[in-house]
């Protein structure tokens, strides 16, 4: 076996096993098909006070059993590291103790050393758990359980204190009326808060979470966000300094809607509209050959749904112009929208007219939700492929994993 060619001391470099520590013997099983570490301590060895942290405590006898960790794997073999846990009597606290290994978290039912946990966040980031669990042949109770860990633990070390603007959006987090929210800060491109629910409770809980972390509700000065009345309400109460500003992204989906709408009632009665659908959804130069041949036919007849495009494109041109000048413009295509006798498109002028202040704060505020559209296709995504997850707890803890820039720190 190649492991006694190696001079002393470099197998505890390959395993990352500190002084005083040692490795008594490894054993290699063909029939089990796993390595065992067999680690001890040397004699006179002074450890740390595990609870106090007073250097240079002796040893005062041997804790009632052994652990075993499940280390990264040799080759393809899993392996495992054993020790028996030296207990010390702290001069300092008076305290007796057992002694934390160096090379594996203190914590009652984790069997994983440091680098296994790091290997399982690495995967966790690209595959679904229950596809980590099959490819390290590990329960995903125990995976999901090493994942919470390191995503509370980041949470708790966030620095919030340089928040001052946040966007939002819901999510959809299970089949049927379940939702979470994510907040982000859009100038770091970081999660900050991710809750259950998509009501006016949600920035109650991101306030709580931004100030628990060293930030301040009155330094917040912009939020982004839909047109949700819960939404609205929420950031009231709970930033009341803050301009808010309707994401422009949403204004263009709701017109995207209306005209869809007018499409179906039209469709009843013009078989020209049959299968162009998606036309209608897309911009001039995004259509196929085809689609813009069949765009050029349908637009001199006079159809409600070319003219509610139409609308929608002008829309969706204001926001290219100038700050100085934009507001006016919208305010000339709500009037427009009013009268257009097209009742999606009324309704979407009269959405437009109920909240003109935070439409055209776009205008100064620059902010949308195009990086949360982004982490929420993301999410969705993983979602699919896990073929969704087991607990609104599990759900959030891969939106912090996938968005969130924390910072895993393996202790």
């Amino acid at each position: 076996m190649f492991v006694a060619n190696l001079k002393e001391g470099q197998l505890e470099e390959l395993l990352h096993i500190p002084e005083p520590w040692y490795i008594d013997r490894v054993d290699f099983s063909l029939e089990a098909k796993q390595l065992d570490v067999y680690v001890k301590f040397r004699e006179r060895a002074l450890f740390p006070c595990s609870k106090c942290g007073a250097p240079n405590q002796p040893v005062r006898d041997i804790a009632n059993h052994d652990r075993t960790w499940r280390h990264l794997n040799f080759f393809e073999y899993p392996s495992y590291i054993h020790a028996e846990l030296p207990r010390t009597n702290c001069g300092e606290c008076n305290t007796i103790t057992r002694v934390n290994v160096p090379w594996a978290l203190d914590k009652p039912k984790h069997y994983f050393t440091l680098h296994f946990d790091a290997l399982i966040i690495a995967l966790a980031k690209d595959m679904p758990m229950n596809a980590v669990s099959r490819f390290v042949g590990e329960h995903d109770t125990r995976l999901w359980r090493i994942l919470h860990h390191y995503v509370d633990n980041a949470i708790a070390a966030q620095d919030l204190t340089y928040v001052t603007k946040i966007n939002t959006d819901e999510t959809s987090a299970k089949r049927g009326h379940n939702y979470i929210t994510i907040f982000m800060d859009p100038e770091q491109k970081n999660v900050i808060c991710v809750t259950k629910g998509k009501d006016s409770s949600t920035w109650g809980e991101c306030k709580k979470q931004l100030e628990a972390h060293g930030g301040n509700a009155e330094n917040i000065t912009e939020v982004c966000m839909d047109m949700s009345p819960a939404f609205i309400k929420g950031a009231e109460e709970n930033f009341p300094k803050a301009s808010i500003t309707f994401d422009k992204f949403h204004v263009i989906q709701a017109a995207n809607e209306a005209v869809d709408e007018v499409r179906r009632t039209e469709r009843k009665s013009c078989a020209e509209l049959k299968d162009t659908r998606y036309m209608w959804l897309k911009n001039p130069e995004n259509l196929t050959a085809a689609q813009q041949e069949t765009m050029a036919k349908l637009k001199d007849c006079d159809l409600d749904t070319a003219k509610a495009y139409r609308m929608r494109l002008i829309l969706q041109e204001i926001y290219r112009y100038p700050a100085a000048i934009a507001p006016m413009v919208l305010q000339d295509w709500i009037q427009w929208g009013l009268r257009c006798r097209l009742a999606p498109m009324v309704e979407v002028a009269k959405m437009l007219q109920t909240h003109y202040d935070g439409v055209v704060r776009w205008f100064s505020s620059k902010l949308t939700n195009g990086l949360l559209e982004g982490v929420n296709s993301l999410f969705q995504a993983a979602k699919r492929k896990a073929r969704g997850y087991r607990s609104e707890k599990n759900i959030i803890a891969m939106v912090y994993v996938l968005a969130g820039k924390l910072n895993f720190a393996l202790k």
